[in-house]
């Protein structure tokens, strides 16, 4: 079993791996599209989540968007009795209905983050929050300093142990990494798309780097090829074109199939499957790396989680991969 990581600055100690339950929220919308993953049972998600802290997974990522909120709730009903084995991420900035679960845009004011954190507190059936993220991907620099300072005097009230931003932006993210509370930088990271310089970014700051979909959105799998299509109801078939690295139209994109294909021995090397083969890609980048793959039943979890059994691609795997996708 891999040794746990850190959460920056924090010294907040995780597993090398945290589950993402964006899926588990079930079904919700944004932009009259589905933001969602399709059904999914809560019973087996709350078994899931057990099942995950057996196998050693301490550290689980939500928001109080997925599923409007009904993620938080399905989280907290899973960790009551165990909530001292757990590190618990949440995110705030969308508002929405969770009578018709439709987030309705962003609020990023002062007084609606500690209303958002309150609530969150009290879905998740807990006193704190161990990380909480910005989630919303770009703001403004005076919005970022306003978010910082609210989120200062939430630490300082024992609602949040520490803070972070779910962002891809270079700048941003080193910009609010100046913030000693600022523990965590939440990126896309997986092996066909990710910024390797916020990665270093987080190593020099001493932060996490968090990975969310280090699986593709479910492309590493393997269980898509090119005749497969998703449903409409499905946030890969919805039509949003920040999926369309990976699904178009609900069909996986034929670029990243044989992309998939080229370096598939390898990350199935050793008795691997594809999932853990592409955990252990992200582990191999740096030490400071956190994947979060998501799940939507017990055996998704397992597969997850027994990735830690394994640990990182080696030097030579990851230049050999670099050497098949062209990278230098």
């Amino acid at each position: 079993m891999m040794e746990k990581r850190v959460l920056g600055r924090s010294g907040i100690e995780v597993s090398a791996m945290g589950l993402g339950c964006w899926a588990i929220g079930g079904q919700f919308y944004l932009e009259g599209k589905p933001d969602g993953y399709g059904t999914v049972s809560d019973d087996e998600s709350i078994r899931a989540i057990q099942r995950a802290l057996d196998l050693g997974v301490n550290f689980f990522d939500t928001s109080d968007a997925y599923g409007v909120g009904h993620s938080e709730e399905l989280l907290g009903k899973a960790l009551t009795g165990r909530r001292d084995q757990a590190v618990i991420a949440s995110k705030f900035g969308y508002f929405g209905s969770q009578a018709t679960k439709t987030l309705h845009g962003v609020n990023l004011d002062k007084n609606y983050i500690e209303r958002a954190c309150d609530a969150s507190l009290k879905r998740l059936n807990t006193d704190y929050i161990d990380l909480y993220l910005l989630h919303v991907w770009e703001v403004s620099i005076s919005e970022l300093y306003s978010v910082g300072d609210t989120l200062d005097e939430l630490v300082a009230k024992g609602k949040i142990r520490s803070y972070g931003w779910s962002t891809d932006l270079l700048g941003g993210a080193e910009l609010f990494s100046q913030r000693k509370n600022c523990v965590a930088i939440e990126q896309q990271l997986n092996i066909f798309e990710g910024s390797l310089d916020l990665v270093k970014l987080c190593e020099a700051k001493n932060m996490a780097s968090i990975n969310r979909s280090p699986l593709a959105m479910g492309l590493l799998s393997g269980k898509f090829n090119a005749n497969s299509v998703l449903p409409k109801d499905d946030v890969r078939g919805a039509g949003f074109s920040w999926c369309e690295a990976f699904f178009k139209d609900g069909k996986p994109t034929p670029e990243a199939l044989h992309k998939l294909d080229s370096v598939r021995e390898i990350l199935t090397s050793n008795g691997r499957t594809l999932v853990q083969g592409a955990l252990a890609w992200i582990w191999a980048q740096s030490g400071s790396t956190i994947p979060i793959p998501g799940f939507k039943d017990v055996k998704q979890a397992e597969e997850n989680a027994r990735a830690m059994e394994y640990g990182p691609l080696t030097e030579e795997q990851i230049a050999e991969i670099n050497k098949l996708l062209g990278r230098r």
